[in-house]
């Protein structure tokens, strides 16, 4: 039987583990858009830019994980990514493509800030003393969300601007 320090251990690193997952999955769906980001520049630099913050979040999970001895997960990398790559590549053969990954990645970036609270949570019930990375996370997934909300109405403006000059050149 686990004591009560030790059942609230194993949910910080349970959270841990889930979080860092998520954040490979993130990584994942990130990496596949940019690649076709080509008419939308300022798309493509918000989430470069976020490529480089979630890998400094993934690192910062990982730090987390060592002070329990703990390390990521391979089978739950393995899956997340493997999700990752499903999701970003689901919406490719729709011609409104680039809208359903901007509702996507909307959402996807409230689901993380719902993770990284929820982590803060488990970190400070269990005494984890070095909460501010995950803080640091939870503002840059919070301000990335913001980008995204705000990008969705002139990516929508920019997206039937240029369906309609495809139209017109082919007529």
């Amino acid at each position: 039987m686990t004591s009560g320090s030790d059942a609230l251990r194993d949910i910080l690193v349970a959270g841990l583990h889930n979080t860092h997952a998520l954040e490979m999955e993130a990584l994942q769906i990130m990496n596949r858009q940019v690649e076709r980001l080509q008419q939308y520049p300022e798309l493509e630099q918000a989430l470069r830019q976020h490529i480089a913050e979630t890998e400094q979040q993934r690192q910062r999970l990982e730090e987390a994980m060592a002070e329990y001895g703990q390390s990521p997960s391979t089978i739950k990398e393995a899956i997340f990514g493997l999700m990752g790559n499903v999701a970003a590549v689901a919406h490719s053969p729709a011609k409104d493509e680039i809208l359903k990954n901007m509702f996507a990645n909307h959402a996807f970036e409230n689901y993380e800030i719902a993770a990284y609270k929820s982590l803060i949570v488990m970190a400070e019930a269990a005494g984890f003393t070095k909460i501010s990375g995950i803080q640091q996370s939870l503002r840059e997934e919070e301000a990335m969300a913001v980008k995204m909300r705000d990008m969705v109405e002139p990516i929508t403006r920019k997206y039937i601007g240029l369906e309609q000059k495809a139209e017109q050149a082919s007529h």
